[in-house]
């Protein structure tokens, strides 16, 4: 997950009307065929409204050009091609990273991240050995019940989930951009806002529409799906064999400090997930990447490289380490990049692969939930120091190996007995 910077707080935008229209973007297989025998038009209008919304990138149905303009009518009046209300774009790190808020129907905010990565290198028929890339980082949720304490989403706590066309009209609205510049997005991560498998219904319609040819066209091995730990959403997902990647984001190899760092290790333990994540790789021949954020002097010690580096040695599996931002309600600093380069090289020392990954965009607030916290406003101080007084207490309790006998937050409780059961 993207980590936040400290952006000033402010103002909301105004709530726009709510719509209850479907996306055009979000409609499974046969649904826009169905809907045009309705309106008495040919099956091949299905292609050119489909070209409209994913070639062309249409926001609005006046831009379809292609049908006629009853046609139009009717799409206008059933649909929405477009489910976002407006769009708020950052942009830092020299223009390699782009920060998008955006404003759904209802008022609700999600966020984005756009990163560039140029080519570099070259081969000796004179040709880049890294490609240019544009990976995009797209939210599952707006909010999330998971509540890491690090993450500035956890702050915002729980709204709702994300239609599949929501989810997609990201997708949609960075490719517009990058269309702008002549350029093409080339991979996609679920790794922002909201746990993935925790909406995963809707999270594997919009992998399967970025991966069809008629619509995005993006191969299932450019998109990564990851999660906190949700056990069974993991099972269901080796069952599908499916050919995007896994990540993990794990953050602790000893139960009692994932107690506190992702608290939905309080359902399902560090050894449980990495068991069903190694049988995903097993089923699946695709190595699962591990999310490790680093935090000084709390999950970046050699006990704890030691417990990740015997908790994943011998598996298809590769830790990515990513230093800590700062969050304005923990009382945490991320590790020094000589404890991230130590620890990086125990980890290689005991049989596990592992990268240092570079924070992107912090004076953009490219951080999971930052932008969407700011908008919500300054949290009161008291609540602010309540939550660094618990941590601290719950963190002090981990390092001593005590495990964590609170029950999970309710948010959580609620979202993992409705969606993820213990099937």
């Amino acid at each position: 997950m993207i980590e936040p910077s400290t952006a000033a707080r402010v103002p909301r935008p105004s709530k726009p009307a709510p719509d209850s229209r479907p996306g055009l973007s979000g409609l499974p297989d046969g649904a826009l065929e169905a809907w045009l025998a309705a309106e008495g038009q040919p099956a091949y209008r299905a292609k050119q409204i489909r070209d409209g919304v994913w070639r062309q990138n249409i926001v609005a149905v006046d831009e379809l050009r292609t049908v006629p303009a009853r046609l139009r009518e009717g799409l206008e009046r059933d649909f929405r091609v477009d489910t976002i209300a407006t769009d708020e774009v950052s942009v830092s790190d020299k223009g390699l990273t782009e920060k998008t808020l955006h404003l759904l129907s209802d008022g609700a905010l999600i966020e984005s991240v756009l990163m560039h990565y140029p080519a570099r290198g070259l081969g000796e028929d004179g040709r880049p050995e890294h490609r240019e890339r544009h990976t995009l980082c797209i939210s599952s949720q707006a909010g999330c019940a998971v509540g890491c304490p690090f993450c500035a989403t956890g702050e915002l706590g729980f709204g709702r989930d994300l239609e599949t066309a929501e989810i997609l009209d990201q997708v949609r609205h960075a490719a517009r951009r990058l269309a702008e510049r002549g350029a093409r997005l080339t991979n996609v991560v679920f790794m922002g806002m909201g746990e993935p498998l925790l909406n995963l219904d809707r999270v594997l319609e919009a992998v399967a529409a970025l991966s069809d040819p008629r619509r995005f066209g993006l191969g299932a091995r450019h998109v990564v799906v990851s999660t906190s730990g949700v056990v069974p959403g993991i099972r269901r997902l080796t069952a599908l064999n499916p050919q995007f990647t896994l990540a993990i984001s794990l953050h602790a190899a000893r139960d009692p400090l994932r107690d506190v760092l992702v608290p939905i290790n309080r359902r399902w333990p560090v050894a449980e997930v990495v068991a069903a994540a190694r049988d995903h790789a097993r089923v699946t021949g695709r190595r699962v990447s591990y999310e490790y954020v680093m935090i000084s002097g709390v999950n970046d010690t050699d006990v704890d490289a030691d417990a990740l580096a015997g908790l994943l040695r011998g598996d298809l599996a590769h830790v990515n380490l990513i230093p800590m931002n700062p969050v304005a309600h923990t009382p945490w600093q991320a590790s020094g990049p000589q404890r991230v380069t130590q620890f990086a090289a125990r980890l290689q020392q005991g049989g596990v692969g592992a990268t240092v990954r570079r924070n992107r965009g912090q004076d953009a607030g490219a951080a999971c939930g930052q932008l969407a916290a700011d908008r919500a406003g300054e949290p009161p101080a008291l609540v602010v120091a309540h939550r660094r007084e618990v941590i601290v207490r719950q963190s002090e309790a981990a390092l001593r190996g005590d495990r964590s006998v609170e029950r999970l937050p309710a948010d959580l409780e609620s979202a993992v007995a409705g969606r993820a059961g213990d099937r």
